[in-house]
């Protein structure tokens, strides 16, 4: 039988346990900041060079971690924009486009193969790797740019990249010292050593302890970050977590049963717990997310499901994405240190 101790979220022996994981939470924000100084001379010098360049017919994000620069740029970039985060290019391809990349850890032959074609094909390449690396290689070519990165954080890397991207006009504002406060905030608030009257990511875990959790975000960048979150939440816990649109979570919603106000609360079975919706707010004023939002909450009241809210309005996008994120992979690992086995 599992159940949860909120007691050890707060007890020195139990935190000391996953002080590592903690620790490498509360040091996101350095690594954006350490990235961000380590590629800034190759970066000055890759948009120098993209001034005496015509601007892209189109942009294209490859590699598997292109998703999040679609989320960024596909609503502002001016140019078209598409993510192929296959081993290879759209076909149409060519001297005329930029293609951007993320290699976090710059070891994917598959990465390599998409950085390799784009040069063969006189593309403008633009990668975020560590220099060396399989794909840093591949890239070297007349039009290539490489923006060097050693943590092999995915997040850091992508602030880079972004960074870029807006100095030549292609991307929205990504300030890396920006982004940097925000993980930075974020890790003082949800610090271990924070007790749970204050601690929102302990709160979120609590929420969460005796639950099936339902994640949604309004926006494009918080519906990504609900998926991220919720990914940590089934590896902390092993439960079922799932993040997606209004229509693919309404049902599992109103397929609950509604909450009975004489059931006993310690009768439920661990196979039987109830969702628990938990709404990413990165505070997108948008009709249509008010509106679904609204559905989400009202089908959730009908049914006596929970809701728990995750909220970042300071920042430009990229910062809030990043603040809910890593309160949410704060959170996940709290509901790990609480779960116990009998």
């Amino acid at each position: 039988m599992t159940w949860f101790d909120e007691s050890r979220l707060d007890d020195e022996a139990a935190l000391e346990r996953i002080d590592v994981r903690l620790r490498t939470l509360a040091e996101s924000g350095s690594r954006v900041r350490r990235e961000a100084g380590d590629a800034a001379a190759a970066m000055a010098d890759a948009v120098d060079r993209a001034q005496d360049l015509p601007r892209p017919r189109a942009v294209i994000a490859a590699g598997p971690d292109s998703r999040l620069l679609r989320a960024v740029l596909e609503p502002w970039c001016p140019v078209p924009f598409v993510a192929w985060p296959g081993h290879a290019l759209p076909g149409w391809a060519g001297s005329l486009d930029l293609v951007a990349v993320l290699a976090p850890d710059g070891g994917d032959p598959g990465t390599a193969s998409a950085v390799a074609e784009a040069v063969r094909r006189g593309c403008q390449v633009v990668v975020a790797c560590p220099p060396g690396s399989m794909v840093a290689q591949h890239a070297e070519g007349r039009w290539s740019a490489i923006l060097p990165t050693t943590t092999r954080d995915p997040l850091a890397t992508a602030v880079v990249m972004l960074s870029y991207l807006e100095q030549v006009r292609l991307g929205p504002s990504a300030d890396p010292g920006t982004v940097a406060d925000a993980l930075d905030q974020v890790a003082l608030a949800c610090a271990p050593r924070r007790d749970l009257a204050v601690n929102p990511a302990k709160t979120l875990a609590i929420g969460l302890a005796d639950t099936n959790p339902v994640v949604w975000g309004g926006s494009v960048l918080a519906a990504r970050a609900a998926r991220r979150v919720a990914e940590s939440i089934r590896r902390s816990s092993g439960r079922t977590a799932i993040a997606g649109e209004v229509d693919q979570l309404l049902p599992v919603i109103e397929a609950t049963r509604p909450r009975d106000v004489f059931d006993d609360p310690f009768a439920e079975s661990g196979g039987d717990l109830r969702p628990v919706l938990v709404v990413l707010d990165d505070g997108v004023d948008d009709p249509l997310v008010r509106e679904e939002r609204q559905k989400l909450e009202s089908a959730a009241a009908e049914r006596g499901v929970r809701v728990e809210t995750l909220t970042c309005e300071e920042g430009d996008e990229v910062a809030r994405y990043a603040s809910l994120l890593l309160s949410g992979t704060y959170a996940a690992e709290y509901l790990r240190l609480g779960l116990v086995d009998d």
